[in-house]
């Protein structure tokens, strides 16, 4: 079992690999990056020079290139110390044309020119536009290097950044006494509450690990996982955290902040992130004592993945409940008026279009029913869970009900049937002992696959009922064309493949001792 187990999560290393690499050659390769622009309100408005310069920074955010602008580049020479202020201010004003530099900007433009080309770097120059005797809209000259990022780099950082350890050396600003601090009693309560946590100083995340009333109580920020930055969907946030995090309205509590003001606040104080110079501002000089003072919210709503998973986990429970009695009955009850029935809602649920049947279900439930059609994240009515649940279950109660009555009457016309009959064994020792059993096999190692899957979300039913689900996260990364999220999507949708297809032959080879996954030498 356990060579098994390695040579499967290998194998399934290496498949995930191999899907996000075909994924990332799609998004940035494949497809036209200037769709990107489609529904930029900030690109249609701008002209001339600057909309070519807004172009390539926006798609050096999108991941398609590494882009440098001459000022950047000679700010970059002044930090390092290899030039002073002076210098720099008099080299950055490079001419409207070339003819019109000065020497020393001359000097620097060629070293620009030479140091980005010796890197594979594209130079581009444009000289400003001019109506008349005055500077076009937009029409400024502009000097910038720019190169698509390798797709082997690309790689590389994307992998190499999916866990983020934590440490006290991550903050690179002065910030005192590094270390970490060991409490039992939570400052974030007042220090009256039993509630160890590890506070660290020069970290990136101020608690480590802290304990609180929210499953899974124990929570930690020792490793972080990245999945890739949303440019779009939820600009600047990582896609796991997109994923995990708690929607909707604040929820406002009195809450004492660590300079000991006290007011009605959303903000968790367990997730403050530092941001150097961020206390120095009036709002942050009231409440905080340090630079930890990047938190989120407190919000009453599950999160996408929690909204996708109650959704599934209950259609899940539904269809094997409903699919694998019916399918069993079906069987036992061949070419007879169930059996006709069943195949008749099996038929139907294969030939109509799941939109199509979903918009029936929906029309039916909300009209006859009366029961909510789509989802408010404020209301507290479990009512509005009714309907996307049905809609899940039913296309899994069919597929159940096919492959259980497949399976059973397969069983009932093998050989071991007739010994068994011609053995003296009841007709229900028969079916109890030997033919549920063996057919029951391919169906249980569909199990883990069903309940992992309630993670990802069912994109056509989300989208239809307003779930605010993680299904509906790729279908609108796609729509906004947000590659940070498409790729982090599809390695988490990969992960959770390559999991559920492991779990289910270890399944399957628990409920049959037949199957055995060592090897024994002859």
């Amino acid at each position: 079992m356990g060579k098994y187990l390695v040579k499967r999560l290998l194998h399934g290393a290496v498949s995930i690999i191999v899907v996000v690499i075909i994924v990332m050659v799609m998004v940035y390769s494949l497809l036209d990056r200037q769709q990107v622009f489609a529904g930029d309100s900030v690109y249609t408005r701008q002209m001339n020079n600057a909309k070519q310069s807004y172009m390539y920074s926006r798609w050096e955010e999108y991941g398609y290139l590494d882009y440098v602008t001459y000022a950047e580049w000679l700010q970059g020479l002044t930090d390092s110390g290899e030039i002073d202020e002076e210098t720099r201010s008099q080299a950055v004003a490079f001419g409207r044309k070339p003819e019109n530099d000065s020497e020393l900007v001359q000097e620097y433009v060629t070293k620009f020119n030479e140091y980005y080309e010796s890197r594979g770097y594209t130079i581009v120059r444009l000289n400003a536009k001019v109506s008349g005797r005055k500077l076009a809209t937009g029409g400024q000259q502009v000097l910038f290097a720019y190169r698509d990022v390798p797709l082997l780099d690309r790689i590389w950082d994307y992998f190499s950044g999916l866990v983020t350890i934590d440490n006290i050396h991550k903050v690179q600003e002065d910030i005192g006494e590094r270390g970490l601090t060991f409490t039992w009693f939570d400052p974030v309560y007042g220090g009256e509450k039993l509630s160890p946590a590890i506070i660290g100083n020069g970290t990136t995340h101020k608690y480590l690990l802290y304990v609180d009333d929210q499953f899974p109580y124990l929570h930690q920020n020792f490793a972080t996982i990245q999945l890739g930055t949303s440019y779009t969907v939820n600009k600047g946030v990582d896609v796991f955290t997109t994923m995990t995090s708690s929607q909707g309205s604040y929820v406002l509590s009195t809450m004492t902040f660590p300079s000991g003001y006290v007011e009605e606040s959303a903000d968790d104080l367990h997730t403050a992130i530092y941001r150097p110079n961020s206390k120095d501002t009036d709002f942050n000089a009231v409440r905080f004592t340090d630079d930890y003072t990047n938190v989120q919210t407190v919000r009453r709503s599950m999160s996408k993945i929690g909204f996708s998973f109650v959704i599934g986990i209950i259609s899940v429970i539904m269809a094997y409940i409903l699919g694998v009695p019916l399918g069993i009955l079906m069987a036992r009850k061949k070419d007879k008026l169930v059996d006709k029935f069943g195949t008749l809602y099996i038929v139907f649920i294969i030939a109509v279009p799941s939109l199509a049947y979903i918009f029936l279900f929906k029309a039916i439930g909300g009209r006859v029913f009366g029961l909510p059609a789509s989802f408010d994240m404020e209301s507290n009515s479990k009512l509005m869970f009714i309907l996307p649940i049905i809609s899940l279950a039913l296309p899994s109660v069919a597929n159940l009900m096919k492959w259980m009555r497949r399976y059973m009457i397969d069983q009932m016309n093998s050989d071991y049937v007739k010994f068994a009959r011609s053995g003296g064994l009841t007709e229900g020792e028969i079916f109890t002992k030997h033919i549920l059993k063996n057919a029951a096999i391919p169906i249980v190692h569909g199990i883990p696959a069903s309940v992992l899957g309630a993670m990802t979300g069912a994109i056509i039913t989300e989208r239809v009922y307003v779930v605010p689900g993680a299904g509906n996260l790729l279908t609108e990364a796609i729509n906004k064309y947000d590659n940070g999220v498409i790729v982090g999507v599809t390695l988490f949708y990969a992960i959770l493949s390559v999991v559920s297809i492991i779990l289910g032959d270890i399944l399957m080879a628990t409920v049959d001792p037949r199957i055995s996954f060592s090897t024994k030498d002859r």
